[in-house]
């Protein structure tokens, strides 16, 4: 059985990540000219700061080192977190996204914007806004449902302290 080379990448590097608190995300290599770049997207339920970077940045430096799992020739490592506008493709995604604003394409074919609200193991419960002074009205979305979610950035995002006084007013 053939195995590609990001995946045995990701059998390689998962556990070092895994031991640092974080999320492997994502391994993907890209060829840029005559180098090689091995892009490494990591996260976790708290989301990863820049020390947390450079330590896993760090150790998978040293483990690509002592193995030939890059082959030879030059290649750069990039160790980041997910952008801002993450495509939702696991539970945990979902779970981390708990209030934050989503574009959901639905397996029928329907676009729905809304605020996930609560997460379990069968779907979503969103809030959908309130258009021309509606009240925002809850749904429940099944992960059955959902083709493609991914979150919008949002510039005046109500954080969870707001979210909270409202609920209690």
């Amino acid at each position: 059985m053939s195995t590609t080379q990001s995946e045995r990448l990701r059998e390689l590097l998962e556990p070092l990540v895994t031991s640092q608190g974080l999320d492997l995300e994502e391994i993907a290599v890209d060829s840029v000219g005559r180098k090689r770049v091995l892009r490494v997207v990591v996260d976790s339920d708290t989301g990863a700061d820049l020390d947390a970077i450079a330590d896993v940045s760090r150790a998978l430096s040293a483990k690509l080192d002592e193995t030939d799992a890059m082959g030879e020739g030059e290649y750069t490592l990039e160790v980041g977190t997910p952008g801002a506008e993450r495509l939702l493709t696991q539970h945990r995604h979902y779970v981390r996204a708990t209030g934050r604003l989503v574009d959901f394409r639905l397996a029928e074919g329907a676009e729905l914007v809304a605020r996930i609200l609560t997460v379990d193991d069968e779907g979503v419960d969103v809030e959908v806004p309130g258009v021309k002074g509606r009240k925002p009205t809850g749904r429940r979305l099944a992960f059955a449902d959902i083709a493609k979610a991914r979150v919008q950035v949002e510039f005046s995002r109500k954080d969870k302290k707001d979210m909270k006084e409202e609920e209690e007013a």
